[in-house]
């Protein structure tokens, strides 16, 4: 049996040597998250097994407020080099990657998710192009935009924001996108692979890899550590959970018909919160101590705002900063993060689209 510790010990010295031979080959800064063939470990149980060796987080001692985790610092960081990159492959061979959004119908946040994209696409240098499609459109009608785009060359990443409409079947959607251009990691062969041991995906979810880059370039421990993601929608929550159990951390989900679901997460050394309610999560649900991703995006009315509301998330922030040792804020948090790694993604695809190196 390998020790816990010794087993850390081999998924850091792993994760580090990957770390470092990317760095090596490139002008990039690639995010500390390494490959996830590299994280497998065989399993081995005896009846000598404890937690002998477990170290809780500790709760943060700086006047009794937790640390906030900067995504946005952290997002920008990660840009910057990826325009560093687009860069080199522009004046190499006089091609930038591009991706492509379809929406359907004019969900407010979905607008403001797309509006963030192109933003940074153009920010990076990347190429943009969006299919606008009314909410009353037929599914062959995003099948049709979809597969326009698995033909087109310059675009080397598409993804279909989601939620659609309830009408449509996400799921046949879905199967028409290019594996090859799946930036968003929803294909099914992508979330598979990413749920088997022995199996890398082409591209994992923005927002699971974001959270589990915040977790790592904060220094915070996720092997053999209790994890709970609440939500298990297929956007956010499967893919966090599959994540997490990649990196060995002990992982429950808490959903809308868990009972008691504020005993379950009060267990929780590394709390994900993606049910998209507003300030579902709060002090009293937290374990002293514990890091908190707060995933949750919601527009709460404030004719205040420049655009006649504010973004909460679905975490108690001011209850949260009490107990939490550490915990993102929103906005400035997990969403700067996952727009990073979507870029990152459609860097890697348009690399080997190009055979770019």
């Amino acid at each position: 049996m390998i020790p816990v510790r010794m087993m850390r010990k081999m998924v850091w010295e792993r994760s580090m040597n990957k770390l470092s031979r990317g760095l090596s080959s490139s002008q990039i800064r690639k995010p500390r998250s390494p490959s996830l063939v590299s994280l497998d470990l065989i399993d081995e149980w005896s009846s000598t097994f404890t937690r002998s060796h477990s170290h809780p987080i500790q709760k943060s001692t700086n006047n009794d407020t937790a640390r906030i985790i900067d995504g946005r610092s952290a997002a920008e960081e990660i840009k910057s080099s990826i325009a560093i990159e687009v860069s080199r492959m522009k004046e190499s061979i006089g091609k930038v990657p591009g991706l492509a959004v379809i929406l359907v119908g004019q969900r407010r946040d979905s607008l403001a998710y797309v509006r963030n994209k192109i933003m940074a696409c153009h920010e990076v240098g990347f190429r943009f192009s969006i299919a606008e499609l009314p909410e009353s459109c037929t599914e062959d009608a995003v099948c049709d935009a979809l597969s326009n785009y698995n033909k087109d060359a310059s675009i080397h990443g598409i993804l279909v924001q989601l939620p659609l409409p309830q009408h449509f079947d996400e799921g046949k959607i879905l199967n028409v996108l290019s594996l090859e251009k799946d930036v968003d990691g929803f294909h099914p062969l992508n979330i598979g692979n990413l749920a088997i041991q022995g199996r890398e995906p082409l591209f994992i979810p923005c927002t699971a890899k974001g959270c589990i880059e915040l977790l790592l370039s904060s220094d915070v421990e996720i092997v053999g550590k209790r994890a709970v993601v609440i939500g298990r929608s297929n956007i956010v929550g499967l893919p966090t959970f599959l994540l997490l159990q990649r990196h060995h951390a002990t992982v429950s989900i808490v959903h809308a018909y868990s009972e008691n679901p504020e005993i379950i997460t009060r267990e929780a050394d590394i709390l994900v919160a993606a049910a998209g309610v507003p300030n579902l999560v709060r002090g009293s649900w937290l374990k002293p101590g514990a890091v908190v991703l707060d995933v949750g995006i919601n527009p709460i009315e404030d004719p205040e705002s420049e655009h006649g509301y504010r973004l909460i998330g679905d975490v108690c922030f001011e209850e949260a900063v009490r107990i939490a040792s550490a915990v993102t804020p929103v906005p400035g948090g997990v969403g700067p993060m996952t727009v990073a790694m979507l870029l990152l993604n459609t860097l890697e695809a348009a690399k080997r689209a190009l055979c770019f190196t």
